[in-house]
């Protein structure tokens, strides 16, 4: 008798096992199927996945801000915006060493307000600035000649995030430490604004 209470109690016991494994298979299913909706899209490109041209004319890889977090800021040496830089190298002194690191992309796209060649913007820039974070070879960032780079900053089917053309001078797209996109801040916006160190100290 004691033999078929036995037999009866671990036939039950493996009943309830069983049971539970069905119970929560389904539910840890569901779980995973939100992570990977919620996952940046597949085979959308990142900051890391382009070369660019630093202000020397050397080939300059995104790839090796990885981990760090990059205001990219096309910059112009003639607007009433030029005292940003003055911002934008304070910014990189005081949050370098927090994976930060600010890259400025010369254009002349408004109103011919950086005209120099990229000999004459370094040496206007360092002179007048202190400029010391990455300046970058002159581009286009609008219209017909637009960098690729600029044309993932600046339409959401590049970048997976937002559609924002550039509107003037110095203005500022927040990318973070995996290369995605995050926001972008307007020109006439400081470079100093809550906005940008509270992103930077994550605040």
């Amino acid at each position: 008798m004691k033999a078929l209470y036995s037999i009866l109690f671990f036939m039950l016991a493996t009943l309830l096992v069983i049971g539970q494994q069905k119970n929560t298979t389904p539910a840890m299913n569901k779980g995973n199927a939100k992570l990977k909706t919620g996952a940046f899209p597949v085979g959308v490109k990142t900051l890391h996945d382009f070369t660019v041209k630093d202000i020397n004319g050397k080939s300059f890889d995104l790839a090796s801000l990885k981990g760090k977090k990059v205001l990219v800021v096309n910059v112009a040496s003639k607007c009433g915006l030029t005292p940003q830089y003055e911002d934008l190298q304070t910014l990189y002194e005081r949050y370098g060493e927090k994976n930060f690191v600010v890259i400025g992309f010369p254009a002349n796209n408004f109103n011919g307000q950086e005209p120099g060649t990229n000999k004459e913007i370094k040496e206007f820039c360092t002179v007048n600035y202190g400029v010391t974070f990455p300046m970058m070879d002159k581009i286009s960032v609008k219209g017909n000649d637009q960098a690729p780079l600029y044309k993932w900053l600046t339409q959401k089917s590049e970048n997976g995030v937002l559609d924002q053309e550039v509107t003037w001078n110095f203005q500022k797209f927040m990318v973070d430490e995996q290369g995605r996109l995050v926001d972008v801040v307007l020109p006439r916006e400081s470079p100093l604004s809550e906005k940008i160190v509270q992103w930077i100290t994550g605040g």
